[in-house]
C-alpha cells in the first residue's frame, strides 16, 4: 500500500496537477492538505473517475483536508478532538484496508509572538492526545500531513535565515519530539536520515531552482504500521510543474 501526503495549496487551482499525479504516481492512498475550498467545489467526479474514493473537510479560502483511496474509506473523524470551538478544517481520519490514516494540516504559527503560534502549540498538544488514544487501541496507523515543523536544523536549507520562523521554534520542535517519542516512526527519515532533503520551497527568491527548501511534510507511523514499512521517499516531480504547489508529495509504502 503506497500512502502519500501532499499539501496541494488549492485543489481547484491545481486540479489538473492532482489528476496527472494520481495517474502517474498512482498512490493507493493520498492524504491532501490546504484544499482552500468549501466542499461544494471539490472536483469529486474527476477524482472518482480515476478509481478513487474521497472523504474531505472543506473550508472557504483556507485549510481543508482530504483522504483519497483506491480502497473504500470508513470515516472515523472529520475534526480533531479537544476543542469544540475550533472550526478550522485541519483533521480527517479514516480506516482504509486495515490501516487507520489521518490527513493533518498543522497550523503555520507565524508570527510567533501572536495567538497564531499559541494555537499551533495547542493544536500539536491535541494531536499528541489523539495519538495516545490511537496507540492504546493497538492498531496500525499513519498520521500524515503538513506538520509545519522542521524537526532539525538539517531540515532547513539555511537555519540562519529561517531560524525565526515558527517551523523552527524550539517549543514546536519539542512537541514534535514528544509526539514522535510516543513510539512513532518518521517513515521518510528512517530511509533518508541525511540532511538537505526538502518537501517545500518558497515561491519567492527562486527557492525551487536554488533548492532553498525545508522538510515539513511527514508521515508518522505507529509501531504496527512501521513493522510493515518497506520504503519511503519524496516525489519532487510535481514541484517542477508550471504553477505548482509550493509543497511536493512525501510517501511511504507498507507491505500489506
Amino acid at each position: 500500500m503506497k500512502i502519500a501526503t501532499w499539501n496541494i495549496n488549492g485543489i481547484n487551482a491545481r486540479t489538473e496537477h492532482l489528476l496527472k499525479w494520481l495517474k502517474d504516481f498512482a498512490p493507493d492512498v493520498a492524504l491532501l492538505q490546504e484544499l482552500k475550498t468549501p466542499g461544494t467545489a471539490v472536483p469529486e467526479m474527476e477524482i472518482k473517475e480515476l478509481g478513487y474514493h474521497i472523504e474531505y473537510v472543506g473550508q472557504k479560502s483556507f485549510n481543508g483536508v482530504a483522504i483519497l483511496s483506491k480502497l473504500p474509506i470508513e470515516l472515523v473523524l472529520d475534526k480533531l478532538p479537544g476543542d469544540d470551538e475550533d472550526e478550522q478544517a485541519r483533521y480527517i481520519e479514516a480506516d482504509i484496508g486495515g490501516i487507520r490514516c489521518a490527513s493533518i494540516y498543522f497550523p503555520n504559527g507565524n508570527p510567533i509572538n501572536t495567538e497564531k503560534f499559541t494555537y499551533k502549540l495547542d493544536f500539536m498538544k491535541r494531536v499528541i492526545e489523539r495519538t495516545k488514544l490511537l496507540l492504546s487501541e493497538d492498531l496500525p496507523f499513519v498520521l500524515a500531513g503538513d506538520y509545519n515543523v522542521a524537526p532539525d536544523n538539517g531540515d532547513v536549507y539555511d537555519i540562519n535565515k529561517m531560524g525565526d520562523d515558527a517551523i523552527c521554534q524550539e517549543e514546536a520542535r519539542e512537541l514534535y519530539r514528544e509526539h514522535l517519542f510516543l513510539g512513532l516512526t518518521n517513515a521518510f527519515k528512517l530511509y533518508h536520515p541525511e540532511s538537505g532533503q526538502f518537501s517545500w520551497w518558497d515561491y519567492r527568491g527562486g527557492g525551487w531552482n536554488k533548492d532553498h527548501g525545508v522538510l515539513i511534510d511527514h508521515l508518522l507511523l505507529s509501531p504496527q504500521a512501521a513493522d510493515l514499512l518497506v520504503n519511503a521517499g519524496i516525489d519532487k516531480t510535481p514541484r517542477g510543474w508550471e504553477k505548482a504547489s509550493d509543497h511536493t508529495p512525501v510517501w511511504c509504502e507498507l507491505e500489506i
